[in-house]
C-alpha cells in the first residue's frame, strides 16, 4: 500500500503526490506531526496532514520571501518574523547584516521538531546568536512589543481558522506601528491569483488601505503546485524602485551569494504582472477588506485540505 497526499487548493483543484516512509510523527499542544519521505519533494513536514515545508526546492518560497525585501532596505538591522517556525525564512534573513532577527512562532514543538529532524532547513540558524524566539500568539506580540524593526516578515498559515486575525485590516495597522521608520518594510505572502483569485484581491485591497507601496512578486513555487503571490509593502521604500545594478551591489557588499530563486535580474522579473492579474487588481475594489470585524475570505479555503489516501499500487 501507498500513501498519496491531497492537498485542496479550494474545493474544485489541487495536487497530488506520493508519501514514502514515515521518519516520525509527533503532537505538539496545537497539531499533529509528521515528517515523511517523498520521492517528488524530499523530506516533507505535515502539520495536521498539510503540507507546510519541503527539502527539496524549498528556496523558491523562502529567498522571494527575504531577499526582495531586505535587499531593498539600506541597512536591515532589526527583523521580526511571524511563523515560519521551520526556520527557513530564519535562515535567508541572517544572511543579512542583521543585529537582531525576532521569531514569534505560536507552536514551540514545531520549532524544536523541524530543528532536530529536519536540520537542512534553518541549516544552523537556530544556534546563531542573533536570533531570540518568542513563542506565543503573534498577534499577541506585535500589539504589546516595545520593539522598532527595519523589517517584519509574516509567514502564516492561509487565512482561515485563528490565523485569520493576522490577515486584517486592523493587525496591519499595528504591524507598521512596530516600524523603526518609513523605510521599515512588511513583507507577506498574498495567496494564488489562480486558485484563490477573490482572497488575492482581498489581501491586496487590505493591504493598499494600510500602506503606501504595495508590490507583488509572482511565482511559481514547487510545493504548492500553483502560481503563488508575495507582497512587500512600505510607506518609504518602493521594492520597484531598485536598479539590477544598485541590488547588485548590495548583494556583493552584504557578501550573499550561492542563491537558488533571488538575483537582481529575478528581483525585477518577479513583479511582472501577466494581464489577467492586473485585471484583479483593478477590480480588487469589488471586494471587501478584511477586518477585525470581518475576517472571513470569500474564497472557501476552510475546508480539509490535506488528507493522506491509501491506494493500492
Amino acid at each position: 500500500m501507498s500513501r498519496y497526499i491531497t492537498e485542496r487548493l479550494n474545493p474544485n483543484f489541487g495536487y497530488f503526490y506520493k508519501l514514502g516512509k514515515s521518519l516520525h510523527q509527533g503532537q505538539t499542544e496545537w497539531q499533529k506531526m509528521e515528517i515523511a519521505e517523498s520521492e517528488e519533494f524530499g523530506n516533507v513536514l505535515l502539520l495536521d496532514g498539510v503540507t507546510q515545508v519541503t527539502s527539496k526546492n524549498e528556496f523558491l518560497y523562502h529567498e522571494p520571501m527575504v531577499h526582495p525585501a531586505l535587499t531593498s532596505h539600506p541597512n536591515p538591522k532589526d527583523v521580526l518574523i511571524i511563523g515560519a517556525g521551520d526556520g527557513g525564512i530564519l535562515r535567508e534573513v541572517l544572511k543579512h547584516p542583521v543585529k537582531k532577527a525576532v521569531m514569534a512562532e505560536l507552536d514551540g514543538g514545531v520549532v524544536d521538531f523541524c530543528d532536530k529532524l529536519m536540520p537542512e532547513i534553518n541549516a544552523g540558524a537556530f544556534k546563531d546568536k542573533r536570533y531570540r524566539l518568542e513563542v506565543g500568539d503573534g498577534r499577541k506580540f506585535v500589539e504589546t512589543t516595545k520593539e522598532k524593526f527595519d523589517a517584519v516578515i509574516m509567514d502564516m498559515t492561509d487565512p482561515f481558522g485563528p490565523s485569520v486575525m493576522l490577515y486584517t485590516k486592523e493587525f496591519f495597522q499595528k504591524v507598521k506601528k512596530t516600524f523603526k521608520d518609513k523605510r521599515a518594510i512588511f513583507v507577506m505572502h498574498t495567496e494564488s491569483p489562480v486558485a484563490r483569485p477573490n482572497t488575492f484581491m482581498q489581501c491586496n485591497r487590505t493591504l493598499s488601505e494600510v500602506f503606501k507601496f504595495r508590490r507583488t512578486f509572482y511565482l511559481y513555487i514547487h510545493m504548492y503546485a500553483v502560481l503563488w503571490s508575495i507582497t512587500v509593502c512600505s510607506d518609504g521604500t518602493d521594492v520597484a524602485d531598485l536598479s539590477v545594478k544598485k541590488l547588485a551591489k548590495r548583494l556583493q557588499k552584504r557578501k550573499i551569494k550561492g542563491l537558488q530563486a533571488y538575483t537582481p535580474e529575478t528581483h525585477h522579473s518577479m513583479l511582472g504582472e501577466f494581464p489577467f492579474i492586473g485585471k484583479l487588481l483593478k477590480d480588487m475594489k469589488k471586494v471587501p477588506v478584511i477586518t477585525d470585524a470581518n475576517p472571513k475570505v470569500l474564497d472557501d479555503i476552510d475546508i480539509n485540505r490535506g488528507s493522506v489516501e491509501l491506494r493500492e499500487v
